[in-house]
């Protein structure tokens, strides 16, 4: 460990933070920040959040007693510092890599990781429990629940803060507001808390109020509500729509500067003995300390490897590399959306992650991000359809699943026209179990009226999409990888595919392999090269999950009496157990072998790694294939 790390080295654990005099705070932040600027240039993982809440993550444990005092992270991409300071910094070289620390919050990693997070908008409602749960045991136990403005963009936040008051607790909601999600946040809560933040008036009146009150020494008296309630009270006065967490009945404290660690400090220790549910509101600057990401916050989320001295990143020149996956989906969308007005792109908060950018910047008028509200993304989109618009809902994968009532009831029941691209489909690597995609196949593929699919290549992604508008008028869903895609030359005519429609990519005697998705790319390669072996092994890319291709199973099925399917996705309800049942239901009776991923939580790793441990690796398909082949047939 570094010289330059002289107080972070003796902080293996909070309560070593909190036999440090407080002066010395500003110091420990200063360390921890540029441990987190060292650690994340060389093992990339989610940057600048961390480095926006150094200071409350050092106050936070300084003055509440953790971990029987409870801290619960909103997301999680902001808790780097907080891993750093609960007995992980000998370890956070391992961070997001297999066998390693987790990126985020994780219960089974740490006492002090009290609720596993990946997801936004639950840390109100999650702490809310943890502050009902410790009055009903009358435990004195402080719950600190952290979320950013960001996160608060979601419904759920708004369903904890609406039942915060209904049973008695002490929780403190602290408002991280940097009006940053991953990208600049969008919508009237944003606007509302610039409104707060930014009113001379109101912070003019406060200060002057505050000054000439603490002359007469009105703030003597231990009951620490009289500050809350003035507070209250010059807010509704002069904020533009009253104070929206008053119209809970939930008081407000703020804003206050969160990078100020000493004033953090303060005000947390006067917070903590305020009785019932309370907001602070705090002010913070995204990639703070570190001048390339203040200037491009979002590029600086999750940079990759940089130079910890300069600032540059560090990124391999592969200009001949095919595109990845989302910008193929960004540009086909654009094109289509330029030739048919019915076009729209709907995304919540993913606007650059999933490349929707791209329409959005040429088409800002038919271009909706939504905020970090699935729910709502799908609803709005099943709105607009009603109207005759062809909305392109494009949700991650792991994220949809938060909208699963609303394909249902909002969009399949009714048999509308919205096409739903869920990138980020299947193993998605060092995130981990949070954000891989591998249950939609099985989660989707249960609902009526849906058409299912996931593309082998680019081509097929851009065909789908075209088919998806001109060939169908009820939902459709596309499903594809992150990463980038297999092939150079992507940009070629349209095709219509017709829905339910499978291809033949090799033909062969002794095994059939059915394959859903850009996997089915890896398993003509490996058949190709067991001729060598005389093994003859077909490969079928299936393309659609539903409807499946009957007459393409019938001939395959009549054919082979060994066949292995194989996706990028659970093997319980997916691919591989729709072509099971098929099977059974018309009495055919091959030995099947399912290969994807196994009924468990995947951690995190690279995708080699994690598709080695799945058994989708290139060895496993062989083994595989060696296992359903005689022996005999083996050279």
């Amino acid at each position: 460990m570094s010289d330059k790390f002289n107080l972070l080295n003796k902080i293996n654990n909070p309560s070593n933070l909190r036999e440090l005099d407080k002066g010395k705070l500003p110091e420990v932040c200063n360390e921890l920040r540029q441990f987190i600027v060292d650690a994340v240039s060389c093992n990339p993982g989610h940057f600048g959040a961390s480095l926006g809440t150094v200071e409350l993550t050092v106050a936070l444990h300084y003055v509440f007693n953790t971990p029987i005092d409870r801290i619960v992270w909103d997301v999680g991409h902001q808790a780097y510092g907080h891993k750093i300071l609960t007995g992980r910094r000998e370890q956070f070289h391992s961070n997001r890599k297999l066998n390693g620390l987790s990126g985020f919050p994780n219960r089974s990693e740490s006492e002090y990781d009290h609720f596993g997070v990946g997801h936004s908008s639950t840390s109100i409602s999650a702490a809310l429990g943890m502050a009902v749960a410790a009055q009903s045991n009358n435990e004195d136990k402080q719950v600190v629940a952290v979320i950013g403005d960001g996160a608060l963009t979601g419904g759920m936040a708004y369903e904890g803060l609406n039942n915060a008051t209904v049973n008695p607790n002490n929780l403190l909601i602290i408002l991280n507001d940097n009006e940053m999600a991953i990208s600049p946040n969008v919508g009237g809560l944003s606007e509302y808390l610039v409104d707060i933040a930014t009113s001379k008036t109101y912070n003019k009146v406060r200060s002057e109020v505050f000054k000439a009150l603490s002359k007469l020494r009105v703030f003597q008296s231990e009951d620490k509500e009289i500050i809350v309630r003035l507070n209250n009270s010059i807010k509704a006065i002069f904020a533009r729509q009253g104070n929206i967490f008053e119209g809970f009945n939930i008081r407000y404290f703020g804003p206050v500067d969160g990078h100020n660690v000493l004033h953090l400090v303060d005000t947390l220790n006067d917070m903590k003995n305020i009785n019932g549910p309370k907001v602070l509101h705090i002010k913070t600057k995204k990639g703070k300390g570190f001048k390339p990401a203040e200037k491009a916050q979002t590029e600086w989320h999750a940079p990759g490897v940089f130079d910890p001295a300069t600032g540059e990143r560090i990124v391999s020149n592969e200009t001949e590399a095919p595109l990845k996956y989302q910008e193929v989906f960004g540009r086909t969308l654009l094109e289509m959306a330029e030739n048919d007005e019915r076009i729209i792109g709907v995304t919540p908060a993913m606007t650059m992650g999933c490349s929707m950018d791209i329409m959005m910047e040429v088409m800002p008028e038919r271009t909706f991000d939504v905020g970090i509200a699935e729910q709502h993304a799908v609803t709005f989109s099943a709105g607009m359809a009603t109207e005759g618009k062809v909305p392109f809902c494009n949700i991650y994968s792991t994220f949809m699943q938060r909208a699963y009532d609303q394909v249902i009831h909002d969009v399949a029941l009714q048999k509308l026209h919205v096409v739903f691209c869920l990138d980020r489909g299947g193993l998605v690597g060092e995130d981990g179990a949070t954000h891989h995609g591998v249950f939609d196949l099985a989660y989707m593929r249960c609902i009526p009226n849906l058409v299912i699919a996931s593309p082998l290549n680019e081509v097929e992604l851009r065909n789908m999409m075209f088919s998806a508008l001109k060939n169908q008028d009820g939902p459709y869903v596309i499903r594809y990888p992150r990463g980038k895609g297999v092939l150079k030359e992507w940009k070629r005519p349209f095709e219509v595919i017709e829905s339910g429609k499978g291809e033949c990519l090799k033909d062969g005697r002794d095994v059939a392999i059915l394959s859903i998705g850009p996997i089915g790319n890896k398993v003509l390669h490996i058949a190709e090269k067991f001729e060598k072996k005389d093994v003859s092994v077909a490969v079928y890319n299936m393309r659609f999950v539903k409807p499946l291709d009957e007459e393409l199973l019938h001939a395959v099925m009549k054919k082979f009496n060994r066949i292995i399917t194989i996706e990028d996705g659970t093997v319980v309800g997916g691919f591989g157990s729709a072509i099971m049942e098929f099977a059974m239901e018309n009495d055919y009776k091959p030995t099947i072998k399912r290969l994807g991923i196994p009924d468990e939580f995947i951690e995190h790793g690279t995708v080699l790694e994690l598709y080695k441990i799945c058994g989708i690796d290139k060895k496993s398909i062989q083994d595989a294939i060696l296992h359903l082949v005689p022996m005999s047939k083996i050279q």
